[in-house]
């Protein structure tokens, strides 16, 4: 395979995936194999991943950094031609504080690259078996969270959401269990009570949990699991008995590809 040689002008930031460490990119490790620094998200990412790095390496946790000392070690990094990588969990895309990120970088006139990476909705998502999109049941996917130190916007709460009534993966939110069942069900307005609903700690890790119940009984067993974080909560009919096959393979279904 042809050797990839990496702008070192530039700061390479990288979805480490949802835990499992094969679940990173193939350009992801590439690239983190080459770093010669590497900021890491101590209190997310699997730290099995740094085995993936050159012995000579220097890396630093950033859960015990302010965003100002990780600019710090970027721009010096990248001021002495080293390859910097940021390293955060799952996909950059999804609550990974990127954009603060690049915009301080952009100060220093400072590129980045983005690599994408495995989220956890989709690792928790195929540790279950199951699909999102279920025909003529959902086709729809919310991505979202509860407030908390961190507020939502306007029309973006739960309750909002729940009326829905379609796919749903809660975020940074197991902690609440009960106040997000409530939110969800919100009087008889969003979800019934019998909504299928499961929580997946540390998805694809080797600690890995499921518990899994109805929007009746959920809180009472996500709390005798003792689950309090680095959690999703899934929601959804999705989740149930109920589906119907797509048309895409129907023998009676006709496209471009094939006539009935």
């Amino acid at each position: 395979m042809t050797a990839v040689t990496y702008d070192t002008s530039k700061v390479y930031f990288i979805g480490a995936g949802p835990g499992d460490c094969e679940l990173i990119t193939l350009k992801g490790y590439r690239i983190l194999s080459t770093a010669d620094i590497v900021i890491y998200a101590g209190s997310l990412i699997n730290h099995e991943l740094l085995n993936y790095c050159k012995k000579d390496a220097n890396c630093y946790d950033s859960a015990k950094l302010t965003l100002e000392e990780i600019i710090q070690l970027m721009q010096q990094g990248v001021s002495q031609g080293k390859l910097v990588v940021r390293l955060q969990t799952g996909d950059l895309s999804l609550y990974g504080s990127i954009r603060e990120q690049s915009e301080e970088l952009a100060k220093l006139n400072i590129g980045f690259v983005s690599v994408p990476g495995v989220s956890s909705f989709l690792g928790a998502a195929a540790q279950l078996g199951v699909e999102y999109t279920v025909p003529e049941v959902s086709q729809s996917l919310i991505i979202t969270r509860m407030e908390g130190r961190t507020p939502m916007p306007a029309n973006e709460s739960l309750e909002d959401f729940a009326a829905h009534k379609t796919s749903m993966a809660i975020f940074l939110s197991v902690q609440n269990i009960a106040s997000v069942v409530a939110n969800l069900h919100n009087n008889g307005k969003g979800y019934p009570m019998d909504t299928p609903v499961a929580v997946i700690y540390k998805a694809t890790w080797p600690d890995e949990q499921k518990v899994e119940g109805t929007l009746a009984d959920i809180a009472s067993k996500v709390q005798k699991a003792e689950i309090t974080k680095t959690a999703l909560i899934l929601v959804g009919r999705f989740l149930g008995e109920e589906y119907h096959y797509s048309k895409l393979y129907d023998a009676e279904f006709s496209h471009e590809y094939r006539k009935a």
